[in-house]
């Protein structure tokens, strides 16, 4: 029983808190949170410098040594030319295939598609991305070669003039084509997924208004939820990009490299791809051929870097000219 005299001091009784103490409650909980968020940001650029460091130290002895002993025999940067090339040629086919079906699938998802029906597409998406890329190369190697070698023999003979195409047609189908082709189906999902979510979260208002003044569906798609997710498709497509650029065994499975540099897609002698040069080669390689795939996976992490700030960049500059912002 509270007394006149307790209820009138204010004394707590038995299980109040009182404001002070909720308040160090909160203050502790921010501290841990904070420190927690802080040291998980440091861990991350630790591991970034790590890497980093690895790579250059294990690599620099490639970059410094005399031509003959790389090999190739012709020096360090003749060595990784060929399978720079490859790699960002590979991805480039790729995700010039891959994003326009990634917006379409995303777009038939978040606004065409029945409700079931898209949770069902959605569901279907999550799971393809999480398909191990060995399945994709023997996809590629068994099923898809095969059956590009006929196009392939069509191109060649009705777009020969252009150098992409000019062949001799390969009569297997591992081409670069076809990897491109394959890298394009791997990241397929993930650039689905985010483009998706992006789109999903355009504002119910704006698309409301613009049916509302007589747009049509498109219309409305077209004024409010593509120019709201650009941003969304540029990261989801860079994150795809760095997905092919990395790519290792899918590649190395479906393509038949050698080392050169050629744009031909469609013939039998294709160049090779950093990731998947590393992953032939690794095993069977010692002393300063070890120190030269280093020093090429010093490259695709400069290059995988490069890709990521430059995207990172073009989303900021959305965002700061935007004309929410205006």
């Amino acid at each position: 029983m509270t007394t006149p005299a307790t209820a009138q001091s204010g004394a707590p009784t038995g299980g109040d808190q009182t404001p002070g103490s909720m308040g160090s409650s909160r203050r502790l909980g921010d501290r841990i949170f904070s420190g927690t968020a802080t040291a998980s940001g440091i861990l991350i650029l630790v591991t970034l410098a790590a890497v980093a460091a690895f790579l250059l130290v294990e690599g620099f002895p490639a970059l410094v040594a005399p031509a003959e002993d790389i090999p190739g025999e012709q020096g360090f940067f003749s060595y990784v030319a060929p399978l720079l090339f490859g790699t960002v040629l590979a991805a480039t086919i790729a995700l010039v295939v891959a994003t326009p079906l990634s917006v379409g699938i995303a777009l038939f998802i978040s606004h065409y598609a029945p409700r079931r029906l898209a949770q069902f597409l959605g569901y279907l998406v999550d799971l393809l991305a999480a398909v191990p890329s060995v399945v994709y190369g023997l996809w590629g190697i068994f099923f898809l070669a095969p059956q590009m070698v006929p196009v392939y023999q069509w191109l060649e003979n009705n777009l020969g003039f252009i150098p992409l195409f000019a062949g001799p047609t390969s009569a297997t189908g591992r081409t670069m084509l076809t990897a491109g082709l394959v890298l394009a189906v791997m990241i397929l999902p993930i650039m689905t997924a985010v483009n998706r979510e992006v789109f999903l979260q355009t504002p119910r208002l704006q698309e409301e208004a613009s049916l509302a003044l007589g747009a049509t569906r498109w219309e409305m798609i077209k004024m409010t939820v593509l120019p709201f997710g650009k941003s969304g498709v540029i990261s989801g497509s860079m994150l795809g990009l760095g997905r092919a650029l990395g790519e290792t065994l899918a590649v190395a499975m479906v393509l038949s490299p050698a080392d050169v540099i050629t744009g031909n897609l469609i013939g039998s002698v294709n160049s090779n791809t950093i990731a998947a040069n590393i992953a032939l080669d690794f095993p069977e390689s010692s002393g300063i051929a070890v120190n030269a795939l280093i020093a090429s996976g010093l490259v695709l992490f400069a290059l995988t870097f490069a890709v990521n700030y430059a995207a990172r960049a073009i989303v900021a500059r959305r965002r700061d000219f935007s004309g929410a912002n205006a």
